[in-house]
């Protein structure tokens, strides 16, 4: 018996091949295949690289969906289902909008895998599906170990990622993270990291810890890090701006080889902040103070930040480029604010009126980088700054002036890297803008899994 596992991409445009920067190891399939009981053939297929090939024979498909490729995710079902074969489908996206995922699947996964996926394989061997299959809430992370064969031969960047906890306990408004897990947060087991680890380090120049918030827990994060100190690897990760106050926190990290994080900085104003619930980011701390703090320890910085709450102002686009210029920041994201269905601020939204497409996700108008609700400062313009915005801090005067900064040039690989990273992310400052979601190709109508609907499908 044979299954295929798709990963899929965003989208597609016909004699363009898509874009492939930043591809990395896509984790949620290596969980998807190791989950698969060892009796059934396993195929994998990157859509973001190479062609699915929908006649091979196989007896059944899974697909993990996100929001952004949801519809490419609805695409691929739907050839599959021309040809008699069975779908299922989780994931975030799965999660928060099962009644849609469900007109497109013949089953779906909801919340975490571990203890659901085998029971619907054996419920498809025994030919008694159900269409729903959800998570009791038990901590799959503790047992289950990521099947990285399926990678074999698959040219991605070579970053080991790593998943060493799950979820986040903070309640920001716009993260689908949260929705998700509901406050939850749980780790793996030590031990288990470690032996993954090892056997990674020898092939991986660096890792990349995937947690949303790596120090959630903090004692546990503490913990990790004094087990890796032996190993002598190099990692970044993300975490949210209160690392900043725990200086034991941010030693531990360096000593085992943390190279920079992630934080999420959203926005200078305060009551944007307090209105994505986040207040966190400015009661306990000053940006300043965190940035002298994380620079003190050789942290360096990817800050992000969000525009389009209602309290922005125009001025606060160049406000921000200037922040981030002016503190040397090494790496810095200028984003919209994205609405992800099942989240605080997307019922807000609707409930207010302000979404401009009923679901953007699958609207054949709507493109990468636009902003798909009504805002106080125009959508349109909220787009371009952010393009703007990008395009001047990887601009080589912005490089130049955060060069000078021991945290981001401390020696001559460092430097090199620098520079390298910087110029990489110039480069898509606005690479991804007006991208379509879903395989513009595409021929026909989805096909949903409506009992009727389908049977006219297999018979024809």
């Amino acid at each position: 018996m044979r299954v295929t596992i798709i990963y899929p991409c965003v989208g597609r445009i016909p004699g363009e091949e898509y874009i492939r920067s930043w591809q990395m190891e896509p984790l949620p399939s290596a969980y998807l295949s190791a989950l698969v009981p060892e009796d059934m053939d396993v195929r994998f297929y990157d859509d973001r690289m190479e062609s699915i090939p929908y006649n091979e024979q196989t007896d059944l498909v899974l697909i993990s969906v996100e929001t952004y490729t949801a519809k490419r995710a609805y695409q691929i079902a739907s050839e599959y289902h021309r040809r008699g074969v069975r779908v299922f489908m989780g994931g975030y996206h799965a999660t928060l909008l099962t009644d849609e995922v469900l007109q497109y699947a013949d089953a779906v996964v909801v919340g975490e895998g571990e203890e659901s996926v085998p029971v619907l394989m054996a419920d498809f061997k025994a030919n008694r599906l159900k269409r729903i299959y959800s998570s009791s809430g038990a901590n799959g992370l503790k047992t289950v170990s990521p099947d990285r064969r399926i990678f074999s031969g698959k040219r991605y960047l070579d970053i080991g990622l790593i998943e060493v906890t799950r979820g986040c306990r903070s309640h920001c408004e716009f993260c689908s993270i949260t929705a998700f897990h509901r406050g939850k947060h749980s780790h793996r087991r030590i031990e288990m990291l470690m032996k993954e680890i090892d056997t990674l380090k020898s092939s991986k120049k660096l890792f990349f810890f995937v947690d949303d918030n790596f120090t959630a827990d903090v004692t546990f994060a503490k913990e990790f890090c004094r087990a890796l100190i032996p190993l002598h690897i190099k990692w970044v990760g993300q975490a949210s701006i209160t690392l900043a106050l725990d200086g034991e926190m941010m030693s531990l990290m360096r000593a085992s080889g943390c190279q920079g994080v992630l934080i999420g900085f959203e926005s200078l104003n305060p009551q944007n902040l307090k209105a994505m619930n986040k207040r966190f980011n400015y009661t306990n701390i000053k940006y300043e103070e965190a940035i002298q703090r994380l620079n003190a320890y050789t942290l360096r910085l990817y800050a992000t930040f969000v525009f389009g709450y209602d309290y922005d102002v125009i001025d606060d686009f160049k406000r921000t480029l200037d922040f981030c210029v002016q503190h040397k920041i090494f790496m810095a994201a200028f984003n919209h604010l994205t609405p992800f269905p099942g989240t605080p601020v997307y019922e807000k939204l609707e409930k207010e009126g302000r979404l401009l497409y009923k679901k953007w996700w699958l609207d054949d108008r709507y493109r990468y980088g636009e902003v798909p609700f009504k805002t106080v400062i125009a959508p349109d313009v909220i787009k371009k700054e952010c393009v703007k915005a990008r395009k001047s801090f990887y601009g080589v005067p912005s490089i130049a002036k955060r060069m000078f900064n021991r945290s981001n040039c401390g020696n001559l690989l460092m430097f090199n890297a620098y520079w390298f990273i910087n110029f990489l992310l110039r480069k898509e400052a606005e690479q991804r803008i007006d991208y379509p979601l879903g395989d513009l190709s595409f021929k026909g109508d989805l096909i949903t899994v409506r009992d009727k609907e389908r049977e006219n499908v297999l018979v024809a």
